[in-house]
């Protein structure tokens, strides 16, 4: 017998969950299907015990920077295993709530992957259930080079599941993930190797931000190796592997632990979406139009999967938005993609939102009026292991309406929330200098900048 649903979320994960939630809230019978454990990649093996590792390292950090501020102290060690049992501790505790709340919500948690057998009925274990809307939020998984060797690395998901602080080890990467695992291993005393394949870090961001951030980690004491690529990795009879460069065929240096963070992929392989007529791109994302609409109308898709904006916040709130439209009566609400704010947890931390200053050139050519500022804030002003603080504001035209906001350094990532709204609001750089600065604070520069 076939089990009959309005809405199933294929995927457990801060997409899959947040529309069912939402859609029950409206009276709708809903599943979930998750074969793994429940709060996907956010919860399990990303935001969320990233953030934790981040708070260590900050920590370890404040501890350097004591001494200046007159505390007598001695650190006489850290314990990874201590840290990573609370951290672990405090996601199993999410994870058991997530079970009774969908238990309390009337929500039906259904285990295993699924397939579908076509447009409206999914099979899970042997077992087939039907529902009048089906929602793929199947998330993305890391991406492992395909080199020989390649399988001698660990990924992000192998980084939460270290049981020791890797004493010398290399990463793979440039991006998001590169940079915050290895200002964390950096703060907490690994001896830390960054090996990009280009000459920057995080690309598409604002080249200020870039150049800062870059500036920062060499100071941290982070190995920085641009133009590498690697063909090979051997791993040695002592367990330390050897990374081949590809250009020269000689080693790039000997590291306890690889870790690659090259990128994620859209997992939307044995799904059988082919039976649902549901069309992927090359890269296998599952292209949706404003509405989460896939090719098929009354299949969905929101999150990772579908290509757009790899972010917890953008898939929560793309799904409560889908459910508004489906269940509660807002045929027009949809998701806005433009003016996302986001963070990136490195040390220092960055806080972006907007066109970068490039991006705005290409589009409003000389209409574009930068402005922007970079000091040593007052937390930095007597320490010995000083960070600087940049900031960078992008407006257009003659009201210089702001369109992108960039900062580097402490207290960036609590800050930029405000000043988001702000710029969705269409404020311009009169209006923020019209804002009473707070004082004293790094805060206040992005109100009284000239």
């Amino acid at each position: 017998m076939t089990k009959q649903y309005d809405l199933i979320a294929v995927g457990a994960g801060s997409g899959g969950l947040s529309v069912a939630e939402r859609a029950a809230r409206y009276g709708a019978k809903c599943a979930v299907i998750e074969a793994g454990k429940l709060g996907g990649t956010c919860v399990n093996l990303g935001c969320v015990p990233k953030k934790v590792m981040w708070y260590g390292a900050d920590v370890a950090h404040t501890l350097q920077d004591a001494r200046d501020y007159g505390f007598d102290i001695e650190v006489k060690g850290f314990s990874w295993e201590i840290l990573k049992k609370q951290r672990d501790d405090y996601v199993a505790g999410i994870t058991r709530w997530y079970h009774t709340y969908l238990k309390d919500s009337d929500i039906d948690e259904i285990t295993g992957y699924a397939r579908f057998v076509d447009a409206h009925t999914l099979e899970v274990e042997g077992k087939r259930f039907r529902a009048e809307h089906i929602v793929i939020a199947s998330g993305s998984y890391p991406v492992v080079p395909s080199i020989p060797g390649a399988e001698h690395g660990i990924t992000s998901d192998g980084f939460f599941a270290l049981e020791q602080l890797p004493q010398r080890i290399a990463i793979i990467g440039s991006g998001y993930i590169a940079v915050e695992i290895a200002g964390m291993l950096n703060a907490l005393g690994a001896d830390v190797t960054m090996l990009l394949r280009g000459e920057q870090l995080l690309r598409p961001f604002d080249a200020m931000l870039r150049e800062c951030l870059m500036e920062e980690m060499i100071n941290a004491g982070i190995n920085i190796v641009t133009s590498s690529r690697i063909a090979e990795v051997v791993k040695g009879n002592d367990g330390d592997v050897a990374l081949i460069c590809a250009e020269t065929g000689q080693s790039l240096g000997r590291f306890g632990q690889l870790l690659w963070a090259i990128g994620r992929a859209p997992a939307s392989a044995g799904m059988a979406l082919e039976n649902a007529g549901i069309t992927t791109d090359s890269e296998g994302h599952i292209p949706t139009d404003a509405f989460q609409n896939t090719n098929i109308p009354h299949i969905h898709a929101v999150g990772d999967v579908t290509g757009r904006a790899q972010l917890t916040p953008v898939a929560i709130a793309a799904a409560r938005r889908l459910a508004d439209r489906l269940f509660g009566g807002m045929p027009e609400r949809k998701l806005d993609y433009e003016l996302i704010p986001t963070v990136i947890f490195s040390h220092p931390p960055i806080a972006t939102v907007g066109l970068t200053e490039s991006e705005a050139r290409e589009i409003h050519g000389d209409a574009v009026k930068i402005y922007q500022s970079r000091f040593t804030p007052m937390y930095h002003a007597f320490t010995r292991h000083q960070r600087k603080m940049a900031m960078k504001l992008v407006t257009v035209g003659a009201r210089e309406k702001v369109v992108g906001c960039h900062v580097i350094g402490v207290g960036a990532d609590e800050m930029l929330q405000g000043f988001a709204v702000a710029i969705r609001m269409g404020a311009t750089k009169q209006e923020l200098d019209d804002t009473i600065a707070i004082h004293p604070t790094a805060a206040e520069e992005l109100v009284t900048m000239r």
